[in-house]
């Protein structure tokens, strides 16, 4: 028998944006097939009627729903679509021990079993089911999409291939074999350490307080998750990080493995200003090449605009809303 976790909700309005009086507000749980129960918060349109179109959203790594994915889930709710936004196993107000890990695989089980919840909740057209991620979670967008045929539709905003960046650092800097030899060993020191000390080392957040001569993505995710903008006690990377070994399996388990055999509608967005630009331009390249299904698969550059501009708008509403909108509209009919 499938059984629940008993988590500890909190009741009250704790999110980055506030609240939309246009749509319902519920806290929900769903279970996902390793017996995680997942948190979300669901939004729906007020006095929406019928089966709705639905959507699905998690992201940025390291955030928890009450940032951006929660911004993101109201918004399309506002626009016709009943939503989800989900804290992923082992962070926010999920379950999941040990706190703070992450897997390629348990993460992408994530989101398929948000789509588990959504074809089952008889508000919902299980024929008109979606999903946006953000960040790393755009990379675990596609590669959820890669492998669920009941997703229609999928939104890669700003994302991240996080296999790529723990196998070879940013901007591929770290690609050779010495490189990704010291990290594997790093990585199995630190594992007895932990057990010696009994808990988990924590690899830290956002650095702070930030050094003068940051380069401009760490003074980017500085003005999101270290200010009010975007600050959440919750949040791994407003705080503490991940554990030091929480990403350890990404070294050596890509994802996006055939992306090209996506047959569903897939939108990838990223900004031009953004450092990651280049992990969204090579996903889209890779997903559409000798592809039988490109038609539908759509790359999507926003001028001027930097990785957590897509997080919540960057003061200049950078997030295309209106395509979002259009996008699903017509792939979610």
């Amino acid at each position: 028998m499938i059984k629940k976790e008993e988590l500890v909700l909190t009741s009250e309005w704790d999110k980055t944006f506030p609240k939309s009086e246009n749509v319902d507000h519920s806290k929900v749980t769903f279970v996902n097939r390793y017996g995680i129960t997942l948190a979300a918060d669901m939004y729906v349109p007020k006095n929406a009627a019928g089966k709705l179109p639905a959507i699905a959203v998690c992201g940025p790594f390291g955030a928890v729903k009450e940032q951006c994915s929660g911004l993101y889930a109201q918004t399309m709710a506002e626009r016709g679509f009943l939503t989800i936004a989900f804290d992923p196993s082992f962070t926010g107000e999920s379950g999941g021990n040990v706190r703070y890990m992450a897997s390629p695989d348990i993460n992408t089980e994530d989101f398929m079993a948000a789509v588990d919840f959504l074809s089952l909740n008889e508000k919902v057209d299980p024929d008109r089911i979606g999903i946006i991620g953000i960040c790393g979670w755009g990379g675990m967008a596609l590669n959820t999409a890669a492998l669920d045929t009941r997703i229609k539709a999928t939104v890669a905003s700003t994302m991240y291939d996080m296999t790529r960046v723990n196998a070879k650092g940013y901007f591929d800097s770290e690609d050779s074999e010495e490189a990704r030899y010291q990290k594997r060993a790093a990585m199995c020191a630190q594992r007895l350490e932990d057990l010696k000390a009994g808990e988990y080392k924590l690899g830290g957040g956002v650095v702070d307080p930030l050094p003068e001569d940051a380069p401009f993505f760490v003074k980017d995710y500085y003005d999101y998750y270290k200010t009010g903008r975007g600050y959440h006690a919750r949040s791994l990377n407003s705080n503490g990080g991940w554990n030091v070994i929480g990403c350890e399996s990404f070294v050596n388990q890509t994802i996006l493995q055939y992306s090209n055999e996506i047959r569903s509608a897939v939108l990838v967005m990223h900004g031009d200003a953004a450092h990651s630009c280049y992990f969204g331009k090579d996903a889209y390249a890779d997903m559409v090449k000798d592809s039988k299904y490109a038609d539908n698969k759509e790359l999507l550059i926003i001028p001027g605009v930097s990785h957590t501009d897509l997080y919540d708008g960057g003061g200049k509403n950078a997030i295309p809303f209106d395509k979002l909108e259009v996008f699903f509209s017509e792939y979610l009919k």
